[in-house]
């Protein structure tokens, strides 16, 4: 603990926030840390919420006590370097987002009716529609204030769900299996005739109608994606095991041989269901 006019029983953010204050202390701090900026910094932020979200995913509460410590250090050094700047500080962080909590939840601290889950989340779409109008005379698009920083795959789902909140969306998710299959069969014909641009074009669409489709579905699609990536790692490394054991490799075998092992992998994790596609 930093001692600060003897006082030795302050909250542990003060204690964070102090540390933060003597890094970046042009005559006492750390060179690195002096050198940052919200610029460079950023990247990190990121970096830090992905690893939260995986210490989750592991089930690991000591992982995610840390990463979680790793996230809150960077919301300190963007306060610290906004606060250096007179901008604002972690107090005008805390405040804001507090007074932001109570006002999207007026069922909770106002005289609201007590929603389900289901029409919480329309009415926090609502409020956050209200907030936008707001912030200025000058009308902003529908679409406006989605980061353009988010994942790719991540971004196609907040702007399909934006504009099915205004009605440009099909009735129902066979409309978007449709717009899917469609899609597909542009993007086959794209690659038969060889153009790599147009295919890419295609291949865009496609993964936005897959966006699309897990909106209609309430899911995630990062999360969908991840865990076929996590299905993936655990099939291909069952044909690497299994190759090891013939004193072989990827390298040294073929498709024929690892496309066996594939679906020798898929029976092994469903004992009772037959898959026939991969």
């Amino acid at each position: 603990m930093i001692a600060r006019d003897g006082d030795e029983f302050r909250a542990p953010i003060q204690d964070l926030l102090d540390i933060m204050e003597r890094l970046r202390d042009p005559g006492h701090g750390c060179a690195w840390d002096l050198e940052q900026t919200f610029a460079t910094i950023a990247p990190y932020t990121v970096e830090e919420a992905y690893e939260v979200a995986d210490a989750i995913r592991r089930g690991s509460m000591s992982d995610l006590a840390e990463e979680l410590g790793d996230l809150l250090l960077q919301v300190v050094f963007h306060a610290q370097m906004a606060r250096e700047a007179g901008a604002f500080d972690f107090d005008d962080v805390a405040r804001g987002i507090g007074a932001k909590m109570v006002r999207r939840h007026p069922h909770v601290f106002g005289d609201a009716d007590a929603r389900t889950a289901g029409e919480q989340v329309s009415a926090w779409e609502d409020i956050k529609a209200s907030e936008r109008a707001a912030k200025g005379a000058q009308a902003k698009g529908v679409l406006d204030d989605i980061a353009v920083t988010l994942p790719a795959l991540t971004r196609a789902a907040k702007l399909s769900r934006r504009a099915a909140r205004v009605g440009f969306a099909w009735p129902d998710i066979g409309g978007v299996l449709a717009k899917l299959r469609e899609e597909v069969a542009e993007l086959e014909a794209e690659v038969a005739a060889g153009d790599v641009d147009k295919a890419k074009a295609e291949l865009g669409d496609v993964l936005f109608a897959c966006a699309n489709i897990a909106r209609e579905l309430d899911v995630d699609p990062e999360d969908a994606l991840r865990e076929t990536n996590a299905k993936f790692e655990r099939r291909f490394g069952f044909i690497e095991r299994a190759l090891r054991t013939k004193q072989s490799s990827p390298e040294q075998s073929n498709l024929a041989e690892m496309d066996a092992l594939w679906e020798e992998a898929k029976r092994a994790e469903r004992p009772d269901q037959s898959e026939t596609k991969r």
